[in-house]
């Protein structure tokens, strides 16, 4: 006879399928449908690990497993849930469950699950956090999300270095505070800096801090980022636009553990775990020379990645509800809106993602002359959207590339480099003319080494002057 695994689950085609692919792998599964034929079952068996359903007929399988933790202290939980909200996960987290599985899961990933928690007793000894999960930032039910919120329930008792990736308006920033307010450091400070925000004369100093007489303008002692967030939280975001100065004291920083301000000579010791996030493509930055193999190593030990909006459209409606109710609280009018409204969002790009999704909605609350929104209202308010490729444009860069090629007069050996140099020609005209012909901030909008551009606008006969008197 196998270990026996018990199964509380209501929903009788799930329990099959789960009990199949269990008594495949050796095990005896006795499954029951409620919380009250659980704690029987419990009571006069010994089971190796359980899995549970949330909402079940008489009662919240999470809120009730208290008891059974008393009872049964080794016992492994795996949770399973069609609730599947950020909320539910950290609630599994929060009764250190063995594992969390949203609906639909992976059979094989659940199997694995239950081998290895069948195969040892899971380590309850960590203090579990009294957080009861209300006011999370993070909203929406889709698959996309499940992974997001799997890995944030997995670091909120450690304090290991989080690199949140993903495009601009997708939340990472969100991210970043519900692992501030949601693990152990949440009583202490949660502080965010924006790399690409500060010039980089001056970001070592905002990160470190400066003694006064350090530079020219340092008047008095400053303290930096690093100290004030001591016993919380430091959000480093658009790390990919750190200048490479800051990068290696910012490594020097992680890997001691002792900060030294600008102009000091006492190095400081700091307590404090770093989240950092970008929304670049750190590899090729790497392999330029514009961003540190050492430190990408040192902040991606934990890896998270955003999805973009249009890869979880299913959570438009949730958001566009959450929106709704936070544009109330900036005094805009109180609005619904209809099914045929989120499904003209949904057919959306969302370009900005989420961060444009809350600006639209916003928009439609204000300028709506109903009280509920429709389809008809987001076509009048928002318009067209421009994002999405227009029919006969969609190939526009192959259409350009196809004409190019028709007069080039090309010659076998050089196609390659000459379609470049005829792509790059136009793009690094843009950069200098939208940073008034600063080169060092051209390198960096393109994310590019400084020496390589100037030695692209060499090859490519580009004057900067020229191109930025174009902006």
């Amino acid at each position: 006879m196998g270990k026996r695994i018990l199964l509380v689950e209501d929903d009788g085609s799930i329990a099959t399928v789960i009990t199949a692919a269990l008594e495949d792998e050796g095990y005896a599964v006795d499954r029951v449908d409620g919380i009250a034929a659980r704690d029987r079952m419990l009571a006069a068996g010994d089971y190796a690990a359980m899995l549970t359903d949330v909402v079940l007929d008489d009662g919240d399988g999470i809120e009730s497993l208290a008891s059974v933790r008393v009872e049964h202290p080794d016992l492994p939980v795996i949770v399973l849930s069609a609730q599947n909200t950020l909320d539910t996960a950290v609630r599994a987290t929060e009764i250190a469950a063995f594992e969390y599985f949203p609906k639909p899961f992976d059979l094989d990933e659940l199997v694995r699950a239950v081998n290895h928690a069948a195969g040892g007793r899971a380590n309850h000894d960590t203090p579990l956090p009294d957080e009861s999960g209300a006011g999370l930032p993070l909203v929406g039910r889709s698959q996309a999300m499940q992974g997001v919120y799997r890995m944030i329930t997995r670091v909120l008792r450690n304090d290991l270095t989080v690199l949140i990736l993903g495009e601009s308006g997708t939340g990472k920033e969100l991210v970043a505070e519900a692992i501030h307010q949601l693990g152990h450091r949440k009583s202490g400070p949660f502080v965010a800096v924006n790399a690409a925000a500060i010039p980089h004369e001056l970001i070592e100093s905002e990160l470190f801090g400066h003694e006064k007489g350090a530079f020219t303008g340092a008047v008095a002692q400053a303290i930096g980022k690093f100290e004030q967030a001591n016993g919380g939280t430091l959000f480093l975001d658009e790390i990919g636009d750190m200048p490479l100065e800051a990068q290696t004291r910012l490594l020097r920083a992680l890997q001691s553990g002792r900060i030294r301000r600008v102009g000091g000579r006492q190095e400081i010791a700091v307590n404090v775990r770093i989240v950092a996030a970008t929304n670049r493509d750190l590899a090729p930055m790497i392999a330029s020379g514009a961003f540190r193999e050492d430190l990408y190593y040192r902040l991606a030990v934990v890896p998270i990645e955003l999805p973009p909006l249009r890869d979880r459209r299913d959570d438009i409606g949730a958001l566009a509800g959450h929106f709704l109710a936070l544009a109330v609280g900036e005094g805009l009018p109180r609005r619904r809106i209809d099914d045929g409204a989120l499904a003209a969002l949904a057919r959306r790009e969302w370009r900005g993602n989420v961060r444009e999704l809350r600006n639209a909605i916003y928009r439609l609350a204000l300028l709506a002359r109903d009280d509920t929104i429709d389809a008809g209202t987001v076509a009048t308010v928002l318009g067209e959207d421009s994002s999405k490729p227009q029919a006969g444009s969609a190939n526009a860069f192959e259409t350009a590339l196809a004409g190019w090629l028709a007069g080039s007069g090309r010659r076998d050996g050089d196609l390659y480099h000459a379609a470049i140099a005829e792509l790059e020609r136009p793009l690094l005209a843009h950069a200098l003319a939208e940073t008034g012909g600063n080169q060092v901030r051209a390198a960096r909008l393109l994310g590019i080494n400084r020496n390589t551009l100037r030695k692209r606008l060499t090859d490519l006969a580009i004057d900067p002057d020229v191109s930025a008197a174009n902006r």
